[in-house]
C-alpha cells in the first residue's frame, strides 16, 4: 500500500512461528558452505546439541551468533556459561564498548570456531536445524 509516496509491507503477528520451507534452509546451507562453513542439517535441536559437544572440544575458544534457536535449543548456555568452552559473547558482552573497542575487536576476530543455528520449525514437527560452524584458526 502506498500512502504519500511511502510502501508498507504487512509483518505477521508472531514473526518466525511458521517453519521456512526447505529450500530456504538447503539455500542458506549453501551461502554458509561457499563462504567455509562447514554445514550439517540435522534432525532437530537436540541432535544439534550432541553434535556440538562432540565436534568442538573443551577449551576451545567460541563464538555463539545471535540465534533464537541456538538459545532456545541450550546450545548457547552450553556453550556460554557451562566453564567447558572459552566463550567468546559473555567475554564481550561484560567490556565497556568505547574503552575496550579494540580489545572486543581482536576477540571477535579471534575465536578457534563459531557456531549459528538457523531453525526450520520453531513449532511443531518436522523440525530441522541447520547447524554451521568453521574453525577459523589453523
Amino acid at each position: 500500500m502506498t500512502r504519500q509516496g511511502t510502501m508498507t509491507t504487512p509483518i505477521p503477528a508472531t514473526p518466525f512461528a511458521d517453519p521456512a520451507p526447505a529450500q530456504r534452509l538447503d539455500r542458506a546451507a549453501a551461502a554458509l558452505t561457499a563462504h567455509g562453513f562447514t554445514v550439517e542439517i540435522l534432525d532437530d535441536a537436540a541432535a544439534a546439541r550432541t553434535r556440538i559437544k562432540d565436534l568442538i572440544p573443551a577449551g576451545t575458544s567460541v563464538f555463539t551468533g545471535a540465534s533464537e534457536t541456538l538459545r532456545l535449543s541450550g546450545i548457547e548456555a552450553d556453550i556460554n556459561t557451562s566453564g567447558r568452552y572459552q566463550a567468546i559473547r559473555p567475554r564481550v558482552l561484560a567490556m565497556d564498548r568505547a574503552a575496550a573497542a579494540d580489545d572486543i575487536r581482536r576477540l571477535l576476530a579471534s575465536p578457534d570456531v563459531a557456531v549459528h543455528l538457523r531453525d526450520r520449525a520453531r513449532r511443531g514437527a518436522p523440525h530441522h536445524v541447520c547447524l554451521s560452524y568453521a574453525a577459523l584458526t589453523s
